[in-house]
């Protein structure tokens, strides 16, 4: 098959958006060129190109379509709708009989006719999150100014123009031509092919493949690192960002001034990665070290030196910056802020990050015993936590919420427990970040993130599909890890509605406490069905727990999913399950003519000892609600899974629906009570098979 190559050659392409494009691309070529088959499609992404290659057939095969249409009586609007999905004319047709019979032959097209033809109506029409114009009177947009068009197939050109029209002022028409390096190796040279291009790139200074250039900076940098005896600080976006950034990576190794070095590791983080783009460096103990560490697109003469001179004048002023704010915010007591917070909005319908910090002080008092947390000290650090939000370097830096928090309430004398709590209770903030251990971290934590899902459910700002606007997803997420890693014993429905209280208090709109707390518990039941999905768990079997009962505590709500998975997993389990459903749909279909069969079972009619073998194992199967109870869910299972041959037996050797009324009614009561026994443990009509 021939080989296809493009390249789209363009200003510099911000690097957050290099992938999707690269993939894009490849995409929409794929559709455009669906006739000839591609295949083996490879997607290249850098700063300044997005470019693919594949094999396609040579041409797409002549073909000739015969098909009996519309009657001749039909409708104007059949026909129309006949010629369009075969894209004819009235002129294919022919009239055949009552009807009209299309005879259409296309001739064969070849594939750089296909291509000339297709892609520009492909590159209109390209999915960027931004477009610009620039230049003439073209219509045409793109990220940034398109320079040039590589389009190649089997070695050859394939020419064509993005101009719409001739008064299109857009002049650029594909060809074979690629350029370099745009300092080290400027200028236009011809490709052949992917590989070819690859090469010749190589020659010019360019890594064509993002992945090859991240491994080249993450090599480069521990290399830079070692030659210092300190390690880098892992930062995966900024990793990818940067090999987004250079097309030739080169790492350098700059020196920070000793005067900066007390300032607070995070800081120094956040600003090298936000503002220059730097990687920080530690020490074997831990601690920053005097280092930093970046990538320049150029090999230079000297070695470097003047580049990482200039780049560590730049670094110095930046750090003056900081070390402006970090003095100047030390000067007010974290404390002392927390009345400004009445003047920061939190949530249009919602009010003040003041309010907020109240209803959090209130809300942590309360979740403090569940944690084993210090009543006071739980309020106290959840009325502080909001607070660093009206200082300097927050306002700088808002990724250091609440890190900020916990360095100044530890200058001003806090507790430890405190400056902890307000430190760490934005954890987690994702899937990586460790959960709060410490108690009144804990309290701090899970406040935060109860208020936030009661508030915005009390206004119905709930999400909708992919849309979370609040990151209510996560904040769910992060309430069921807290609690399920800390093992907390923790009454949800009623810290909810407690929290929906407090929020109803101060927006008189809010919907009433009892609803929003159940919409929430419902929620986050989801999330957790969710987490225990990914985890490879039996979540129809948590929905199944969930729906047996009024139960809200997480841990005992997992522990009890356990354990009848758990039975489940055995063949006592799986044979249980399957008579139980046989049992549901009887009574289903009965209770349709008859209505509910909750009744009393009359001991004198049973009379097969089948009946009234089940009979007996039903009231030893009711011990199950006490271990339930006793949270012996093992033993629970031993128990149920008791039913399983005295079940059997029944359905092998009684008949249900006996002949005799009283026999019949009887019956079904015991197959009623069998059901309620099993779905007092759990839902296991929710069940899977």
């Amino acid at each position: 098959m021939p080989a296809f190559f493009c390249e789209l050659f363009s200003e510099e392409i911000p690097a957050r958006m290099q992938a999707r494009a690269a993939e894009d691309f490849a995409r929409l070529l794929a559709e455009a060129l669906a006739a000839l088959s591609p295949a083996r499609i490879r997607a290249f992404a850098g700063p300044r190109r997005i470019a693919v290659e594949a094999e396609l057939a040579a041409e797409v095969p002549a073909t000739s379509v015969s098909e009996r249409g519309p009657r001749i009586t039909a409708p104007a609007q059949a026909l129309a709708g006949f010629l369009r999905k075969h894209a004819a004319t009235q002129q294919d047709l022919r009239q055949e009989g009552d009807f009209w019979v299309l005879h259409k032959a296309s001739d064969p097209v070849s594939a750089s006719q296909l291509i000339a033809t297709s892609l520009p109506a492909l590159l209109r029409r390209f999915p960027w999150p931004k477009s610009m114009r620039w230049g003439g009177t073209s219509a045409f947009t793109w990220v940034r100014p398109l320079r040039r068009i590589c389009c190649v197939l089997d070695g050859a050109a394939v020419p064509f123009t993005l101009a719409a029209g001739e008064d299109d002022g857009h002049g650029l028409v594909a060809g074979n031509l690629a350029e370099g390096h745009r300092f080290l190796a400027p200028g236009p040279f011809p490709v052949r092919d992917a590989e070819d291009w690859q090469q010749q790139l190589r020659d010019r200074f360019v890594i064509a493949a993002a992945a090859e250039r991240e491994t080249v900076i993450a090599s480069a940098i521990l290399e830079r690192a070692a030659e210092a005896q300190v390690s880098v600080v892992e930062n995966p976006g900024l990793l990818s960002e940067v090999a987004g950034l250079v097309e030739w990576p080169v790492a350098l190794r700059g020196r920070i001034d000793a005067v900066f070095m007390d300032l607070p590791p995070e800081v120094m983080q956040v600003s090298m990665r936000v503002n220059q783009r730097y990687f920080a460096t530690r020490t074997a103990e831990g601690a920053a070290a005097p280092y930093f560490i970046f990538v320049a697109n150029v090999t230079a003469p000297d070695g470097g030196a003047a580049i990482v001179a200039g780049n560590e004048r730049v670094l110095r002023a930046r750090f003056s910056d900081a070390r402006h704010f970090w003095d100047l915010d030390r000067r007010t007591r974290l404390a002392d802020r927390v009345a400004a917070l009445d003047g920061v909005t939190f949530q249009a319908a919602l009010g003040s990050q003041g309010a907020r910090a109240r209803r959090l002080s209130s809300l942590a008092a309360d979740l403090a015993p569940y944690a084993g947390a210090d009543p006071h000290l739980a309020s106290r650090a959840a009325r502080l936590a909001k607070a660093d939000l009206t200082t300097g370097m927050v306002g700088e830096f808002p990724e250091l919420q609440g890190v900020m928090g916990g360095y100044y309430a530890r200058h001003d004398g806090e507790p430890e427990a405190v400056a902890d709590a307000v430190r760490d209770h934005y954890l987690p903030k994702g899937p990586g970040d460790a959960v709060p251990t410490a108690p009144v971290s804990i309290a701090a934590a899970l406040a935060d993130k109860i208020d936030q899902l009661a508030a915005f459910f009390a206004i119905g700002e709930k999400p909708s599909g992919s849309g979370d606007p609040y990151a209510l997803r996560r904040a769910a997420l992060g309430v069921i890890r807290i609690v399920r890693e800390n093992g907390l014993r923790l009454p949800l429905r009623q810290v909810l509605s407690a929290a929906a209280a407090l929020v109803a208090e101060a927006v008189p709109s809010a919907a009433a406490s009892e609803k929003v707390a159940s919409e929430v518990l419902d929620f986050v039941a989801e999330r957790l069905r969710v987490q225990l999905r990914a985890e490879g768990a039996r979540h129809d079997v948590l929905a199944a727990v969930f729906s047996a009962g009024n139960d809200d505590d997480l841990v005992r709500l997992l522990a009890r999913s356990t354990a009848v998975a758990a039975l489940l997993g055995t063949e006592d389990g799986v044979n249980l399950l399957a008579a139980y459903k046989r049992a549901a749909n009887i009574l289903r279909i009965e209770e349709r003519r008859d209505g509910p069969h909750d009744g009393p079972i009359d001991i004198a009619t049973l009379t097969q000892q089948e009946e009234i073998a089940l009979h007996a194992a039903l009231a030893h199967a009711a011990a199950a609600q006490r271990l339930l109870a006793e949270e012996r869910f093992a033993d629970a299972m031993t128990v149920l899974a008791a039913l399983r041959g005295p079940l059997d037996a029944f359905f092998d050797r009684v008949t249900v629906n006996a002949n005799e009324p009283p026999v019949r009614l009887n019956r079904l009561r015991l197959l009623a009570a069998l059901r309620g026994a099993m779905n007092r443990v759990a839902d296991f009509s929710a069940i899977e098979s």
